[in-house]
Parts: C-alpha cells; sequence; structure tokens
C-alpha cells in the first residue's frame, strides 16, 4: 500500500506526490497494459526518459555544489 506523508496541512502538495509515483510502477503497468509498441514509439519514449534523467542528473549536480 503506498503512503503519503501530509506536512504542515498541505494536502493538495501530499495528493500531487501521489499522483507523481517516483518509482514509475504506474508507468511500467500502463505500458504492460497497452501491448505491443511499435518501434518508432518505443525509440521516441527511450529518448524522453534519457533526456529526462540527463536533466535529473544535471539539477542534482548543479544543487549538490
Amino acid at each position: 500500500m503506498t503512503k503519503v506523508v501530509v506536512h504542515n496541512g498541505n494536502v493538495e502538495g501530499a495528493l500531487r506526490n501521489l499522483k507523481i509515483d517516483k518509482d514509475g510502477s504506474r508507468a511500467k503497468l500502463k505500458e504492460r497494459t497497452q501491448g505491443y509498441l511499435k518501434p518508432g514509439v518505443k525509440r521516441r519514449n527511450a529518448k524522453k526518459e534519457g533526456v529526462k534523467n540527463t536533466r535529473r542528473r544535471e539539477r542534482r549536480e548543479r544543487n549538490s555544489y
């Protein structure tokens, strides 16, 4: 079961965090239920994920200093 902690009575923020689903399990479930994906769609999705991960990594490196 998924748990969300509400800080300072911020229920909207907690719900937003619940919907984001940090580990991506909802995205994986959706991908499995959709069935076959065309090769071009797979490539586009992989490229989007790579760009997202690169931006996240750069942001973390920039904030760590």
